[in-house]
């Protein structure tokens, strides 16, 4: 009996020993097999990027069409101090359906986007651009200024490809088939299927592997993009293993995810603030109230109560990832001060009256504003704060919140609010043009707050035409100081995009995100299966 117990042990050491050996001489290392299936609120649309209608839509191009930046041969050439651009783009590439990609592809891709019957998003991104054709591999652009984000607005134009779409008027272009359910692409991925409910709702739209990539393949099989009418129903899903991430989550729902999962709170370059319409209520125009209302808004409650601590307090327009951020100018100019906030009020004649309410007797005025904000959770919350704040020092807020599909059509392009909760991004071109340059303060510009200094103008200018980066970086600065000072719009917090995965998935490295549809950028490296290698 003995023997045979000391035998069990010995065996059961080698095992053991063996395993450990193993671990110790070999690693894990990725290969191809395996799927990915995310959930999404809402319906894919346009599968075209010309034409693409939502962040659905961005998701699946950005696996389906590939970027000038995947498709070019070496650098791009700049010539005549930024206003000639080269391109060349490598050989035997071919789209998914086995034809050619040319340099025809491309041009026809930037007409279709110049052409208003088209009504392309990218419209303003492309206007005054003039294309040559120098072989069927080469292309030349023409600017009429030059313009040192061009490069950003270049590489990541994903093509459409003319032998499908260039009989069809661009009018029309949102009619075609290949539109949806059998979109013609260039990327890792392709269209493998869609699911629909008798209702018409997609409910899964396949995409497996380009086994043709003429890039590195990724190591997933198939990508599926599963849609649903709710957050709610999209976490219900996940808690139910149907799907293995989930993009966008709310903060406040990160504690009702019930199963082992990863979550990756990943910087954006996006900033949200209060806007203020000086034409809509002069009593904004004055500058003393639109500090007293900076000095009274805490920041540092907002983040932590709204978003359990992950967003980064703001002070001016600029954000990390974007040259020019500093986190010392934030610290020297950043002040919660009620205190302050009230003296400057009474110092320039706003007394409490006996409702609490701030009032002017010499410009028979009190200080009560409405503040418009889309009826987005964190941006309610937020606002609900900011209300709590300012009733403090006697200004009295009244919200009126808008469905989100309101806003941007009722709201922003007419400025119809005396104030706005709202937020812009960036997105792949640190541009402060739209946002701050005099000639956006209305629709399509989005000057929200009808901001207007020639010297701003002149530094926007200025640093769009700057191809020297520590001299781009200084103006960026200065014009944000300006900004500050002139006090338009009360800055806010920067929140991080939230990313939950299941613990299975590996190679998501995504430190910053300019966009939403960036987490799938490199897709390539995303993998779920492995396997043991000596070292």
């Amino acid at each position: 009996m003995a023997f045979f117990s000391s035998l069990a042990l010995f065996v059961i050491a080698g095992i053991y020993l063996s395993a450990n050996f193993v671990r110790a001489a070999t690693v894990l290392r990725p290969v191809a097999g395996g799927g990915y299936t995310e959930g999404k609120v809402g319906q894919p649309v346009f599968i075209n990027p010309v034409i693409a209608a939502n962040e659905v839509d961005s998701d699946i191009i950005e696996l389906t069409f590939a970027s000038i930046n995947d498709l070019k041969d070496g650098d791009i050439d700049i010539e005549n101090n930024g206003k000639v651009w080269k391109l060349r783009i490598k050989g035997d590439i071919n789209w998914q359906d086995g034809s050619p990609i040319t340099s025809d592809d491309i041009i026809f891709t930037i007409k279709a986007i110049q052409d208003q019957d088209a009504n392309s998003s990218l419209f303003p991104d492309w206007q005054g651009v003039k294309t040559e054709r120098v072989s069927s591999r080469e292309i030349k652009l023409i600017l009429s200024a030059p313009y040192v984000f061009f490069e950003n607005t270049l590489i990541n134009l994903r093509p459409i490809p003319k032998h499908i779409f260039g009989d069809i008027p661009f009018s029309n272009i949102r009619l075609s088939d290949y539109n949806l359910i059998a979109p013609v692409g260039s990327g890792p991925f392709k269209f493998s299927d869609l699911k629909k409910r008798r209702d018409g709702f997609i409910t899964d739209y396949e995409l497996v592997r380009n086994e043709t990539y003429f890039n590195q393949k990724p190591y997933l099989n198939k990508f599926t993009f599963k849609f649903y009418t709710s957050e709610k129903d999209a976490l219900n899903a996940f808690n139910g293993g149907l799907i293995s991430g989930l993009g966008a989550v709310s903060y406040n729902n990160l504690d009702k995810i019930t199963i082992p999962h990863k979550i990756e709170a990943i910087n954006m370059p996006r900033y949200y603030g209060i806007f203020f319409n000086q034409s809509v209520n002069p009593i904004l125009s004055d500058i003393n109230v639109r500090k007293a209302l900076d000095l009274a808004t805490d920041r540092e409650r907002i983040i932590k109560d709204v978003f359990k601590g992950m967003a980064i307090p703001l002070i001016g327009p600029l954000v990390p990832g974007i040259s020019g951020y500093s986190e010392n100018f934030f610290k020297q100019q950043n002040e919660f001060s009620p205190d302050r906030a009230k003296n400057l009020l009474e110092a320039s004649g706003w007394q409490v009256s006996s409702d609490g309410i701030r009032q002017n007797s010499e410009k028979n005025a009190r200080l009560e504003f409405s503040l418009t904000t889309p009826e987005i959770p964190f941006l309610t919350d937020s606002a609900k704060i900011i209300q709590e704040d300012w009733q403090k020092i006697g200004v009295k807020i009244n919200l009126d919140i808008k469905p989100s599909d309101e806003i941007f059509p009722d709201i922003i392009k007419p400025r119809d609010y005396e104030m706005i909760l709202f937020g812009n991004i960036y997105g792949k071109n640190p541009d402060l043009f739209s946002f701050w340059h005099s000639s956006q303060k209305f629709h399509p510009g989005l000057n929200l707050s009808l901001y207007e200094n020639k010297d701003v103008d002149f530094l926007i200018n200025s640093i769009r035409a700057d191809f020297n980066a520590d001299a781009r970086r200084e103006k960026m600065l200065q014009a944000q100081s300006l900004i500050k000072n002139d006090q338009p719009v009360i800055f806010l917090f920067s929140p991080p995009y939230i990313y939950i995965q299941s613990k299975s998935l590996n190679g998501f490295e995504e430190k910053i995100l300019p966009l939403p549809s960036s987490r799938l950028e490199n897709i390539k490296d995303w993998y779920v299966k492995t396997e043991r290698v000596f070292k």
